[in-house]
């Protein structure tokens, strides 16, 4: 049974703009962030541009542990932002600045040769980061570069960067999905893939070969797929702070559980907890600590 895993995340570091508020945030720091206090070793894979708001990222990146060595930093654009607008029933929608600094991300054959050296047990990505050439070409040197990396694909569909096609490659050199249940009704229109819950899983699975396939469905917890295991399991009950994060929170928990060799429905249970535990606090990486998940 592992206990730890070396994780490279790659992808945007931005900052969350709300109404009231400015937040770091962007999918694979959050991610990062929550497997880092579960206890694995996360490495991420970004950049930031030479102004206040990417200084403000590296000294953040720092108070949360995490290493900052695969952050670099670009003289051609400013740090990542993303506007944040709360609907109806806490729904989130995105309005992303590009291009922005992590599309300068460039990594040389040697921090791959580096990188490939650290022997990752797991490559962590999105759409939103591979969603232009740039990134689709580092995205896939990287795959290149760690081959017996598991392949874990977040999908994170943003508008304006999920096109059927790259969606359609991505999933198909994953070894674990996840999505959420909107982007499940997205992935249906641009495959073939059964638009079911388990049809989907196991479809995907038998088309694909991955590992795990999981979408979760909010507050009614989530339906999962593991080695040919399917459950679907009933989310928990909590006060709605606000939904940023909690979906990368889950991320991070799925991961975990398929480190530790659980079965699909204890891993659901787990990840169903820790993204509920998130939601419940306003921020996408806030306070918390493992032992409020037991």
């Amino acid at each position: 049974m592992r206990q730890m895993a070396r994780i490279l995340v790659l992808g945007e570091v931005l900052w969350d703009v709300f109404p009231d508020s400015v937040r770091l945030g962007g999918a694979p720091l959050n991610f990062a962030a929550h497997a880092s206090r579960l206890g694995h070793e996360p490495r991420l894979l970004s950049a930031v541009g030479r102004d206040e708001l990417g200084r403000n990222t590296i000294a953040a990146i720092v108070r949360l542990g995490l290493d900052t060595g695969g952050i670099q930093v670009s003289g051609s654009h400013e740090t990542g932002t993303a506007r944040v607008q709360l609907g109806p029933g806490g729904q989130a929608d995105f309005t992303i600045v590009r291009p922005a600094a992590y599309d300068d991300l460039d990594l040389s054959d040697e921090e791959l040769a580096r990188l490939a050296g650290w022997q990752p047990h797991t490559l962590y990505f999105g759409t939103l980061f591979a969603s232009r050439e740039s990134g689709r070409a580092t995205l896939f040197r990287l795959l290149a570069a760690v081959p017996d990396a598991a392949r874990f694909y977040d999908l994170n569909l943003r508008p304006g960067s999920d096109s059927p096609s790259l969606v359609s490659e991505l999933l198909a050199h994953a070894d674990i999905v996840k999505l959420n249940d909107a982007e499940l009704d997205v992935v249906h229109r641009y495959t073939d893939l059964p638009g079911d819950l388990e049809g989907f899983c196991r479809a995907g699975a038998h088309r694909y070969g991955w590992q795990a396939a999981c979408i979760t469905l909010g507050a009614r917890g989530c339906a999962i797929l593991v080695a040919g295991e399917y459950a679907q399991v009933p989310g928990l009950l909590v006060t709605q702070a606000d939904p940023v994060g909690a979906g990368d929170a889950f991320a991070a928990a799925m991961l975990h559980g398929l480190e530790q060799g659980w079965p699909a429905a204890k891993t659901a249970a787990f990840g169903n907890a820790l993204g509920a535990l998130v939601a419940s606090r306003p921020g996408a990486i806030p306070d918390w600590d493992p032992s409020e998940l037991i």
